[in-house]
């Protein structure tokens, strides 16, 4: 590709030659009519060619500076066009929002149609994974993470603090083994959840009967465990056994009667829920929107108060 001249001076030739005066391209360029006559210079040096006669009073192009303006006016126009097409890019189109599968199955679904008609230019594409992405190389935008907050390379601002509490089959408090007292939990299968790679502590079944003084009665390492939060939930819901959970996850189970909490004991966990994006891009219009409704609709739907 052959090597283009400089910038400036082309700008410079282009308002001049647009005004037939340095003075006025000055003006529009904010500079200097001096700088102008210097810029312009140099592209004529560049090119090895005269673009413009400097009369007493004026300036006049040319006959190679009338050749090439219209080509270099519309180069510029193009550039604007290709500037203005990014920015509607920034502010409209599809939105990469990545999250931990619980989370998007048992709060971000059921709010999401509220950004959508907020926002209609914002298509939202919702990646739930468990794996950390890489913002660049997966073409994320934003995602809500839960951890300490750490976040190298990315604005994060926190969303809800974790707790948690246990849950289960409203038939696990009647019989002769119901559920009066933390300690009844050893007459029953335990749930637990595999958090991966958080770099915190997270409530497990271990810190909740601690917190309860029945460490010591119950087993807290027995019982299945899974990946997904959401699937220990449902596994609860099930019968299958009590599982410790987020109480953000399963208020629709509450209300629904699916699941009980038969002790009124939470614990909250050293980490939380956090949107974070790449500092490059977390003012561009579509992520910012989509931060601030996501932290307005979590204090509105009182997951920030615990």
């Amino acid at each position: 590709m052959e090597r283009l001249p400089p910038l400036n001076g082309l700008r410079a030739f282009e308002a001049a030659a647009r005004h037939l005066s340095f003075s006025r391209a000055a003006e529009e360029l904010f500079v200097t009519p001096a700088a102008i006559s210097h810029q312009i210079k140099g592209l004529e040096d560049y090119l090895g060619v005269t673009l413009f006669r400097r009369l007493p009073r004026a300036v006049m192009l040319t006959d190679a500076a009338q050749a090439i303006l219209p080509l270099v006016s519309e180069g510029f126009d193009k550039l604007a066009q290709a500037t203005s097409v990014l920015k509607e890019t920034e502010a409209t189109g599809v939105l990469t929002v990545t999250s931990a599968p619980t989370f998007a199955q048992k709060w971000l679904l059921e709010h999401l149609d509220e950004f959508s008609k907020e926002h209609p230019e914002i298509n939202v594409r919702l990646d739930a994974r468990l794996d950390t992405v890489d913002f660049e190389r997966d073409g994320v935008d934003i995602g809500i993470r839960l951890g300490a907050g750490h976040y190298p390379g990315l604005r994060a601002h926190q969303l809800f603090d974790e707790q948690v509490t246990p849950v289960c089959h409203p038939k696990y408090l009647e019989g002769p083994h119901a559920l009066k007292k933390p300690e009844d939990l050893k007459h029953h299968t335990l749930l637990h959840v595999d958090w991966g790679n958080i770099n915190a502590p997270f409530p497990d079944w271990q810190m909740w009967l601690t917190s309860v003084g029945a460490d010591q009665d119950v087993d807290y390492r027995r019982g299945p465990v899974f990946t997904v939060e959401s699937m220990a939930i449902d596994a609860a819901a099930r019968g299958t056994g009590i599982a410790l959970a987020s109480t953000y996850a399963f208020r629709d189970d509450i209300e629904s009667g699916r699941l009980v909490m038969p002790f009124d004991r939470r614990i909250t966990s050293e980490i939380s829920y956090w949107v974070v994006s790449p500092e490059r891009t977390a003012d561009s219009p579509k992520v910012k929107a989509f931060r601030e409704w996501l932290i307005r609709r979590a204090a509105e739907t009182g997951l920030t108060g615990g």
